[in-house]
């Protein structure tokens, strides 16, 4: 299982370059780095796991923040459960990925947004868009298209983000962290 030490760190200058599209069918090494990374997100949002500190909370990783420069990221979605349902899970497998439309509300995590490779808070706001659609891969090569909303919406972009080599806190305006907040709606 992949271990939070292998995520990189902000520092790292790997998570500023730009990650090259990815050609089928994916390696193996691929295919394992995917598997384990959402063992590690599913089992970061599991609440008996919490006080473990082996895992940080997370729902998206990208490539690049194990160090390969590959276009693709998964993301595990938490379900709304009822009360005596099991937790679920929504994998999403991107690869390849284009945001193909967006809307124009912006939005903004209320709480701010976190990131694996940021272990720390970063206060402001972060400004997204509501929703968006995006087109890719999924891992055999077959041909995806995802609209995504509010929370899912704002991890999408910023896994795409990643890919680009921007980190979330690049969104921030350096001199009003907080411009926006009347504009905006937060989720």
């Amino acid at each position: 299982m992949l271990k939070l030490n292998e995520i990189l760190d902000e520092k790292d200058k790997r998570l500023k370059c730009v990650s090259k599209e990815v050609k089928f069918p994916l390696t193996e090494k691929d295919i394992n780095i995917i598997n384990n990374s959402i063992e590690y997100l599913t089992n970061s949002q599991l609440e008996e796991n919490l006080e473990n500190e082996k895992f940080r909370p997370g729902m998206g990783l990208a490539a690049i923040q194990l160090g390969i420069p590959k276009r693709y990221f998964v993301i595990v979605e938490e379900l709304p459960t009822g009360e005596h349902d099991p937790q679920k899970f929504k994998n999403y497998i991107v690869v390849n990925p284009k945001v193909v439309s967006h809307s124009e509300e912006m939005i903004y995590a209320e709480l701010g947004e976190g990131c694996l490779s940021v272990n720390r808070e970063v206060p402001g706001i972060v400004p997204r868009h509501a929703r968006i659609t995006i087109e890719g891969f999924n891992e055999l090569g077959e041909p995806i298209k995802i609209r995504a909303r509010e929370e899912l919406s704002i991890a999408f972009q910023h896994e795409i983000d990643h890919l680009n080599g921007i980190l979330f806190f690049e969104r921030i305006d350096k001199t009003d962290p907080f411009n926006g907040e009347n504009t905006m709606r937060s989720i």
